[in-house]
Parts: C-alpha cells; structure tokens; sequence
C-alpha cells in the first residue's frame, strides 16, 4: 500500500503548476489581462448571471413605465449578451476542457468589440428618448429575439459536436487528435460557430431597432469573418488536402456572400 503524499509534497506539486486554474489552453498562453484564476472565473460568472436575471426579469415583465429606459428590448440585449459570453465558458469548460481559461468568457476579446457593444447602446437609448417612436416596432424585435435565439443554439451545437476540435483562436500547428468534422452542423455549415455569432450580433440590433449599429455589425462582422475563414481555411487544407477540398466545394458557410 502507498504511502499518503505528504504536506510538503502536495504543496510542491500545487507550486508546480503552470497556473492557478486547472487547466490552461493547449495552443495558446491567457492574455493575461484578467487574472485566470478561479476567483475571478467565479466572480465573472456571478456578475453576468445576475445580469442575465435582471435582464430575462425586465424582458418578461414587458419592460417598465419608469424609469423611461427599462424597457422589454433593452432586457433580452442584456439577458443574451450575458448568456452568451457565460455560456462560451460553460461549453468550454464542459467539451474542450483543455482549451479552457478565463478568457474562454470571450470579454477580453478586443477593443473594437467592446466599442461595438456600447455604441449599440449608446444608439438605442439616444434614439428612445429623442424619438420612441422609432422603437414599436414589435414585428422588429420579434424577428431579432428568434435570429439571437437561432444563432445562439447553431454556434453553441457547433462549440459541443465539435468539441476538442473547437478552438476561440485560429489554430495553424495540427495537432495528433486534430479530426476533420463534417457531420452534424457541420454538414449545414463549414462554420457553424462564425455563422450562429453572425446571426446572433445581427439578432441583438433587430432587438433594439438600431437602424445605424444593425449596417454597421452587418459590415464589420462580415470582414472580419471573410478574412478569418480564408486564413483558417488555408490552414485545413494543409491539414486535410483533398479531403477539406472536397468538403469546402459540397457545404457554404451560411453567411452571404461568403462561399
């Protein structure tokens, strides 16, 4: 029978760890512009499930007389935001455990997106108290709620069936258990993931009526995935050749004017 490890080996192997969480991402270092520690993991996940239930709370109740701002579109935007950047954490730490960090919550995820976001913002509540009017539109925002659910649940299946192979970052170095996924969602859509957050950012502005912010996610998002796709795209055809060749030519990615 094994002897138990003693204090001071327990201690040196704790020491010995690369970082305070359990795991750290295979291919990539943390930014390190959020501590990834499971303090932080936790407090991240306190603050948006709270937002998430004020949000999903106002969005029920319809929204309120007052203050003027509490309205039932401006719930759901803050409900689905929430749920999204914690929900890029649970199905990470759920089916890709080994790419799993603190900046799997995808809040450091540049400037520009966080501008984004804001100026949304900035647009709905400017446009509310200038001219509400602009904002009944119930039709709008009914389309918006069903393209953000539709999108959240495509690249949500997408992150769990292609699990390990998933990665937030663009991989060019292919690793052993590397596999070409081409069935499930992935028979519908050569990127499933890009194409749900696509729809899903387009949904959060349909919500909100935002005429300015919808032309310019539309705009934005689309160069970014144009120029992702065609950089990971060169990167799995030197991984599978012929095989992704033939799988690129037989499924699109579903986002206009992106073969």
């Amino acid at each position: 029978m094994a002897e138990p490890d003693s204090f001071d080996q327990r201690l040196q192997r704790r020491e010995n760890r690369r970082h305070p969480l359990d795991t750290v991402p295979v291919d990539s270092e943390p930014h390190g512009n959020i501590p990834n520690t499971p303090l932080v993991a936790s407090i991240i996940s306190f603050v948006l499930g709270a937002l998430f239930s004020l949000g999903t709370l106002l969005f029920l109740s319809g929204g309120l007389v007052y203050p003027w701002w509490a309205t039932y579109q401006l719930g759901f935007f803050l409900a689905a935001w929430s749920a999204f950047h914690w929900g890029e954490f649970a199905v990470t730490a759920g089916w890709n455990r080994d790419k799993c960090s603190v900046d799997s919550f995808l809040l450091d995820n540049g400037v520009t997106y966080h501008i984004a976001n804001g100026s949304a913002l900035v647009e709905y509540l400017i446009t509310l108290y200038l001219k509400p009017s602009l904002k009944t539109f119930s039709y709008v925002s009914q389309l918006g709620i069903a393209l953000v659910l539709s999108g959240q649940i495509l690249r949500t299946a997408a992150m769990i069936h292609a699990s390990t192979n998933f990665s937030h970052s663009v991989a060019f170095r292919k690793r052993e258990s590397h596999e070409l996924v081409t069935n499930g969602v992935y028979s519908w859509s050569r990127h499933p993931s890009y194409a749900g957050f696509f729809y899903w950012a387009l949904g959060t502005q349909l919500v909100l009526q935002n005429a300015v912010c919808f032309i310019g996610f539309a705009i934005t998002l689309w160069q970014f995935f144009s120029r992702r796709i065609r950089a990971e795209e060169r990167a799995l055809v030197k991984f599978f050749g012929n095989d992704y060749h033939a799988y690129r030519r037989r499924v699109g990615t579903r986002i206009p004017f992106i073969p």
